[in-house]
């Protein structure tokens, strides 16, 4: 419930803006990118820095606020409704890069745009996704399927350091040496663990790619789903693909091509020159005529090129689920769920190609899962439709495993479990109960916090002291040792 009272106690500690229901601003300041659902806070704090993200999670816990985060809001899952603090860091957007250790540090509120452009001044790139505009540290915390993943795994394994301010209100800076199983849970184990105000992670020699898509006519799916499947047997790790059914609205902003019918896109992103990608494509280019062909060499600024993600807010809700297999029959199963002549309502079923360095285990372990994936299934659809459909109708093909990063809309928080492995999950829920034993964060996948015996612990009053410093990367001598 939204009380001024409280709302002026928060703004005359802080600088950042501080809004409630009614005030200008307010629903700027909590609007995201995915609109199937919105955060209604009974405050929103417009974060500008660390420092007042740490005051705001101290108040938080001394006024028992329970905490949500947003920083683009691509991927909601249980919001606010009226009560609660919503902490958005969108103007928290530095990007500092080292070339010569080749690690970027990255703000809470940064988008992946960002970083490439600023890490490809120096001949570097990150392991970002599809989209330009997707946030970083949601991502990452969430594993980070990236373009160049089947090269060099989830991005998350290439976090080398986290700032965090805990539920407790104090700031921590963990890694692989201090705070360890908090340094694992944070990479995989999405929000529940505080607000992470930065990151550190390791960039990787490229800067240019063969990259693009072919996309096919509908009727053709049968043929090129096939085809696909079996080409990804065989191709270089170097070689990232998937294949996507669409069926957009007949509307702009939607290309005439794709608007109002099934298509089928095929996206590649090879690291390799562009002679090498044209005789690795070449067999599907055979399969059937191309609507549109926009494959072709690229400097890897232009990675957003590839899929084409939408750039603008809508409403959708997002499904997933990590098949073990694509073979022949798993292939028929899905054009009958998805393809043409089904009742498919989705507007995006994608197979993405794992395995190659996604399928070993990170040099540092952490919490993300999906190592013996070999496909991961996700479906994109409208308010309404029905999000289930395709990736139930594929279970029984599957790990019993979901990418939490694909799972958005209403009624996606109860289905964290499903992004771990059960030893996973309850340590997970360990490490919950040790540092956010009242659950103060729980707008996100939440993981419930457990003790060893598996009881839910009893929950105590948090009343922090206050810090005057956030703890910060770049000062790795600061003692945050709790």
């Amino acid at each position: 419930m939204y009380r001024p009272a409280t709302a002026r106690r928060l703004a005359g500690r802080l600088s950042g803006p501080v809004f409630g229901p009614g005030d200008d601003g307010y629903a700027a300041e909590t609007a995201g990118f995915n609109r199937v659902s919105r955060h209604r806070p009974a405050i929103a704090l417009g974060a500008r820095d660390a420092t007042q993200v740490r005051k705001a999670v101290a108040f938080a816990a001394e006024t028992g606020l329970p905490t949500a985060v947003q920083a683009t809001g691509h991927g909601p899952s249980r919001v606010t409704e009226g009560t609660g603090l919503l902490i958005n860091t969108r103007r928290m957007a530095g990007v500092t890069i080292d070339p010569v250790a080749a690690v970027a540090r990255v703000e809470a509120g940064a988008r992946w745009h960002q970083v490439v452009d600023a890490a490809a001044v120096h001949g570097l790139a990150p392991l970002n996704g599809s989209s330009p505009l997707v946030g970083v540290v949601g991502y990452t915390l969430g594993g980070g399927l990236a373009l160049l993943s089947r090269a060099y795994g989830f991005a998350a394994d290439h976090v080398t350091a986290v700032d965090i301010v805990t539920p407790d209100g104090r700031p921590r800076t963990a890694t692989a040496q201090r705070h360890p199983d908090l340094f694992w849970a944070l990479r995989g184990g999405k929000g529940n663990f505080g607000v992470v105000t930065a990151v550190e992670f390791g960039l990787v020699p490229v800067t240019r790619l063969y990259g693009g898509g072919l996309f096919f006519p509908g009727d053709t799916a049968a043929e090129v789903l096939h085809a696909w499947r079996s080409w990804t047997e065989s191709v270089p790790e170097e070689t990232a693909s998937s294949l996507a059914l669409l069926r957009m609205p007949d509307r702009e902003p939607v290309p005439p091509f794709l608007r109002g019918g099934c298509v089928v896109h095929v996206r590649i992103a090879h690291l390799g020159p562009g002679d090498e990608g044209e005789r690795l494509v070449r067999p599907l280019r055979k399969i059937a005529p191309t609507l549109v062909d926009t494959l072709e060499e690229m400097p890897y600024t232009r990675f957003a090129d590839i899929h084409g993600d939408p750039a603008s807010p809508f409403p959708y809700d997002e499904r997933s689920v990590m098949l073990r297999e694509l073979g022949p029959d798993a292939a028929d199963d899905l054009l009958r769920l998805a393809g043409p002549g089904s009742d498919c309502t989705d507007i995006v079923v994608e197979v993405r190609h794992m395995g190659g360095a996604l399928g070993r285990p990170a040099a540092v372990p952490g919490a993300v899962d999906h190592r013996d994936a070999a496909y991961c299934l996700t479906t994109l659809g409208p308010p309404g439709g029905r999000p289930e459909h395709v990736v139930d109708g594929m279970a029984h093909r599957g790990t019993g495993r979901s990418h939490l990063n694909f799972l958005t809309g209403p009624g996606t928080a109860r289905l964290s479990e499903r992004g771990y492995e059960p030893a996973d999950y309850a340590r997970l829920g360990e490490i919950k109960a040790r540092y956010d034993p009242e659950n103060l964060f729980r707008f996100d996948h939440n993981i419930l916090p457990r003790a060893r015996s598996g009881r839910v612990p009893r929950v105590r009053s948090l009343r922090p002291p206050e810090y005057a410093d956030s703890a910060h990367l770049t000062n790795p001598g600061r003692d945050d040792s709790r």
